[in-house]
């Protein structure tokens, strides 16, 4: 008589030897067991091999949550029991899950662990109780997609989470090297999937790490288990720590594209250069979009290319009108950079612009940036000498008359995270002079649409479609600070063409212009 519980087992396999057979023992009442396996080089799939309910897959590693779906998806059943390698089965529990009733799909089943450090169960350092969601029918329920930390979620209607009393074995460490080697992966980890996406700081992971302790060694009672205790608290403070130090270090690691724009005003760009060359932290190429202008400025560039400090790339197009969203595409087809800031070539940088727009970037957001105006004065005075870098100070004269503006020239980074930032849709002060994206955003809305012709509106049709397409807007003040330049105000004939231009973006809430990037980036 056949009595296998018609469920199938996944289990992500590495180098998992130590405790495998036993733990295959263990799932021998149920019908087959998915062994999906990232590269063992140790007896992992000879051990795996001697079991008659076991199939054998393999994948590279591409993140726990993708995994764990994949070897779901090579089941026969659909009622998935997803467990790790050195994870056993208990009798006892075995016979609560041949009482469930399977009818329900819409059930996700948790269950106790009781973990293990050097042979002993650990009942403390947060480590019990332990429930962990293992049991879900795919047909309703699947792995999110993240790298580490992943978790089932109901993928049409919501459910519910039904714990079931019994305990299975974990044997999670035999010692401190596995805590260690475990902590290195999972912070790492944890750091890849979160870059660009959440703030972090040497600082935070101080204090999160300093009250992990705290909360592990105390409060959660780990001081009761004596050495071990001390032990597991210590390394779940480190793993706190060591989250936040890489993913701080992952998110300065952002490869910027600096995108100024230009047009005939060969001093202004080069006293830009010239600012780019004195930050603090350096973009990693700076691409000159330029809408035609004459000798002088590309005799500049190719001034500047011999001894600047980054790649120094010149995108030109032939003179025939104000021509803006078709002169950035072709600057934006050549950036190599992951992040892009664009700034108008009368744009002068303070030292942190560049470090100011790493330290704001996030997923899913564009940053909009200010500017301190200078008046027709004071850029004289500034151009006069374009060769050399002068910081520009808040109360000096002759950039703003009114307290509240001349305000903005201040560099207060701490004031920036105060104020309210984050906008889900606003067309408010949209100015594409200091503006900065990640390029992959850019490319699925077809970049900046070539289709406007003269001053007025691109910006706004270029966010429109960004904001239609999910990306939400983080204004910064106070940082990422840059001085614009005096200039005569562009004509504004194409105002009537271009304004139909952004209505329909808006009216039909257009996520991609036809005539755009990809016409630059196909060559």
């Amino acid at each position: 008589m056949n009595n296998k519980l018609m469920l199938s087992v996944t289990m992500l396999v590495k180098d998992s030897e130590k405790y495998l057979e036993r733990v295959l023992q263990s799932y021998s009442d149920f019908d087959e067991i998915i062994v999906l396996d990232n590269g063992s080089t140790d007896n992992t799939i000879a051990i795996a091999e001697r079991f008659e309910n076991v199939k054998i897959y393999r994948s590279e590693f591409i993140g726990f949550g993708p995994l764990k779906n994949l070897a779901a998806s090579y089941a026969k059943n659909d009622w998935i029991l997803n467990m790790d390698s050195d994870e056993v089965m208990r009798t006892e529990l075995v016979d609560e899950i041949r009482k469930i009733d399977f009818t329900n799909k819409q059930v996700i089943y948790g269950m106790l662990c009781l973990n293990h450090y050097r042979g002993r169960v650990i009942k403390a350092c947060g480590w019990y109780p332990n429930i962990v969601k293992r049991l879900y029918n795919r047909q309703s329920v699947s792995f999110d997609d993240k790298k580490v930390h992943e978790s089932l979620h109901f993928l049409n209607q919501e459910g519910k989470i039904h714990i079931l009393r019994e305990h299975y074995l974990h044997y999670s460490f035999d010692g401190a090297d596995d805590l260690i080697r475990k902590l290195q992966h999972y912070t790492s980890l944890y750091a890849e999937q979160m870059k660009y996406r959440k703030e972090a700081t040497v600082f935070k992971g101080f204090t999160h790490g300093l009250f992990g302790f705290i909360k592990h060694y105390f409060l959660k009672k780990g001081m009761f288990y004596g050495a071990d205790g001390f032990v597991i608290a210590s390394a779940n403070a480190m793993g706190s720590y060591y989250k936040y130090v890489k993913l701080a270090e992952a998110n300065q690691r952002l490869k910027v594209s600096l995108l100024v724009t230009t047009y005939n005003r060969v001093d202004a760009l080069e006293a830009v250069l010239v600012s780019v060359m004195h930050q603090e932290k350096l973009p990693f190429e700076v691409v000159v979009a330029d809408d035609g202008s004459r000798e002088d400025t590309i005799a500049l560039i190719k001034k500047y290319q011999a001894f600047f400090p980054v790649p120094l790339k010149h995108a030109w197009q032939k003179d025939d009108g104000f021509r803006l969203s078709e002169s950035r595409n072709r600057g934006l087809a050549l950036c190599e950079g992951e992040y892009v800031v664009m700034i108008d070539g009368d744009m002068v940088l303070h030292p942190k612009f560049i470090l100011d727009h790493i330290q704001n970037a996030k997923k899913g957001f564009f940053v909009q940036g200010g500017r301190v105006m200078f008046n027709e004065k004071k850029t004289k005075e500034y151009l006069a000498t374009p060769d050399q870098y002068r910081r520009v100070y808040w109360y000096q004269p002759n950039i703003e008359t009114r307290f509240e503006k001349r305000l903005s020239a201040c560099h207060l980074p701490f004031l920036n995270r105060l104020q309210k930032k984050d906008i889900s849709y606003s067309h408010k002060a949209i100015r594409g002079c200091n503006m900065a994206f990640f390029l992959d955003d850019v490319i699925q809305v077809n970049g900046f649409n070539s289709e406007f012709v003269g001053w007025g509106r691109e910006d706004s049709e270029f966010v429109e479609r960004m904001f239609n397409l999910g990306v939400k807007r983080h204004n910064v003040k106070y940082s990422a600070i840059a001085y614009h330049l005096y200039h005569k105000e562009e004509e504004r004939d194409a105002l009537p063409k271009n304004d139909r231009l952004l209505k329909e973006a808006i009216s039909e809430k257009k996520k991609y212009c036809e005539k755009g990037l990809s016409e630059f980036l196909n060559k």
